[in-house]
């Protein structure tokens, strides 16, 4: 399947629409659902002509199972307050204005990502590993009670040895690893867990844009650590049907977003030193 093949869906129009700052990319769209918060964060390898519109069919479809849906916008790579620090702090500050604008609370909210939003959305579950005064990291932040990463971008620096979308992550930090080591400490999902938030990695094993190993990567290093983490790999699946709501892909998706709701509470993380 086709990212023109994902385009080609149609969804209702949101239900609601609300701006979390004052810059053009900071909107949230919103499905209504039930009391659970899904909160949706798009890929596209955070760049700036890849916006939430092909992820609007997925959220309409999560709000029909049942969830109210939340579509993140972000300033992207290519536009004036994207990359490093931007798309970062833009992600955690809608993260933490939905209790004010939607009265999410930790046992009610999930972060699902695809592709580089998979990426974003366990960053922003891992921002208690952060060091105080770093992006993103401010002492009230919205925690959460679970994240869905599917096709995530789990590994930065692995990602950037692979040239994954030729050079996606040296555009996203502005430089390699070898040169911008602290950057990636703060950045790399994988270099910050354990997560107190559970983890639920959902991949297809012919994903042609992210590879699944950097699922299986992730899903080691945060078990190592005494993470809650859960992988599912799905047989003879590409990079764009965990986001199509008419694949068969979909089953596996809803169940891992049960299964990041269904975490028994917020557990305080334990095992190796983090970016601090």
């Amino acid at each position: 399947m086709s990212l023109a093949n994902v385009l080609s869906l149609r969804a209702r129009p949101a239900d609601r629409i609300e701006h979390y700052g004052t810059g053009s990319e900071h909107v949230l769209e919103m499905w209504h659902g039930g009391e659970q918060i899904a909160v949706v964060v798009h890929g596209g390898f955070w760049a700036a002509e890849y916006d939430r519109s092909h992820i609007r069919p997925f959220c309409a479809a999560l709000a029909d199972q049942g969830y109210t849906t939340v579509a993140v916008e972000y300033h992207r790579v290519g536009q004036h307050a994207g990359g490093w620090p931007g798309t970062f702090t833009d992600v955690a500050a809608a993260v933490d204005a939905l209790p004010r604008l939607v009265g999410a609370r930790r046992e009610t909210t999930v972060l699902v990502g695809h592709s580089a939003g998979g990426h974003l959305a366990l960053w922003t579950a891992l921002r208690d590993r952060l060091p105080d005064g770093g992006p993103g990291a401010p002492g009230n932040r919205t925690e959460v009670n679970g994240v869905v990463s599917l096709a995530g971008v789990c590994d930065l620096v692995d990602g950037h040895r692979r040239n994954l979308d030729d050079g996606a992550v040296h555009r996203l930090l502005g430089g390699p690893p070898d040169g911008l080591s602290a950057r990636y400490r703060l950045a790399d999902p994988i270099r910050l867990v354990p997560s107190a938030a559970r983890c639920v990695l959902v991949h297809g094993d012919q994903d042609d844009r992210v590879p699944v190993s950097q699922s299986v990567r992730f899903h080691a290093a945060a078990l190592a650590q005494g993470g809650d983490a859960r992988l599912t790999i799905l047989p003879g699946t590409g990079h764009f049907e965990l986001i199509d709501p008419t694949s068969a892909a979909f089953d596996a998706v809803l169940d891992a977003v049960r299964t990041a709701f269904s975490a028994p509470g917020y557990l305080a993380p334990t095992g190796s030193e983090s970016a601090k």
